[in-house]
């Protein structure tokens, strides 16, 4: 149902309601976003992560410093923000609504008629989902408890992404293995990623899989924001200095 069909006393209220419900959902996720796990499992093992390696929180960097488990444990944690901000999102508009009257013109035998209709309004579920998603992303890149110096947002990114559209998560996905495990450069297939996710996205909704176009637009802006908080790697990996990632040896007991 249009807003534009709403009696007009109430199409303000309506509007009002979106936007009260979007708004809550954006603080929501904007705060889960910017819980810092990289910061906290660092703290945990006695360093500030921000001090070590390229100074960023994300799960590469702490993977680089202290080792798989740790890494491993940011990834994990960074992405299920994403996935929880989507969830708390679509819980929201589904279970919060606004009963609006909407008129329409009918005939009672010859004799024409207005008639009308109470309906529940709701937030529809993409725009509460892509909210969350692109409020959580800012959060992970811009936490308030860092002043405003985050990651990169990849994990995150792939939390919310799973949460909208596990489809193309899975293609993303793909895109970084093929490109990681072929350059052994994590920026570089972070950043393919990046720009398939729009690409993905756009043929699944051609193809009838996912369903509203606004997935696209969000597709879109977050590729670009993953680009730009790459800028540097890209400068790097024009300029051959990019560090790979790569195992580091074992060491050999002492006899």
């Amino acid at each position: 149902m249009s807003l534009d069909t709403i009696e007009p006393h109430e199409l303000f209220s309506a509007r009002l309601f979106w936007l009260k419900i979007d708004g809550l959902i954006i603080i929501i996720s904007y705060l889960l976003g910017s819980i810092p796990f990289g910061y906290i499992v660092a703290k945990a093992h006695g360093i500030d992560i921000r001090q070590h390696g390229s100074g960023n929180i994300g799960a590469t960097n702490v993977m680089r410093t202290l080792g798989k488990k740790a890494g491993w444990t940011v990834f994990i944690a960074d992405a299920l923000k994403g996935l929880v901000a989507v969830i708390i999102a679509k819980y929201i508009a589904d279970h919060n609504s606004i009963t609006v009257t909407q008129s329409h013109i009918g005939y009672q035998g010859i004799n024409e008629a207005i008639f009308h209709a109470t309906y529940f309004v709701r937030l529809p579920e993409a725009i509460g989902a892509i909210s969350a998603a692109i409020t959580c992303i800012i959060g992970h890149n811009f936490p308030i408890w860092l002043g405003f110096k985050g990651g990169k947002g990849m994990a995150t990114s792939a939390g919310v992404i799973i949460g909208m559209m596990p489809l193309t998560a899975i293609g993303c996905m793909l895109v970084w293995a093929a490109v990681f495990f072929g350059t052994r450069y994590v920026s570089l297939a972070s950043i393919a990623a990046a720009v398939a996710l729009p690409l993905i996205t756009m043929t699944l909704l051609f193809m009838g899989v996912i369903y509203g176009w606004p997935y696209f637009y969000f597709a879109v802006a977050a590729c670009v924001l993953a680009v730009w908080r790459h800028r540097s790697n890209i400068v790097r990996l024009m300029n051959g200095t990019e560090s790979k990632f790569v195992k580091k040896p074992k060491e050999t007991p002492q006899q």
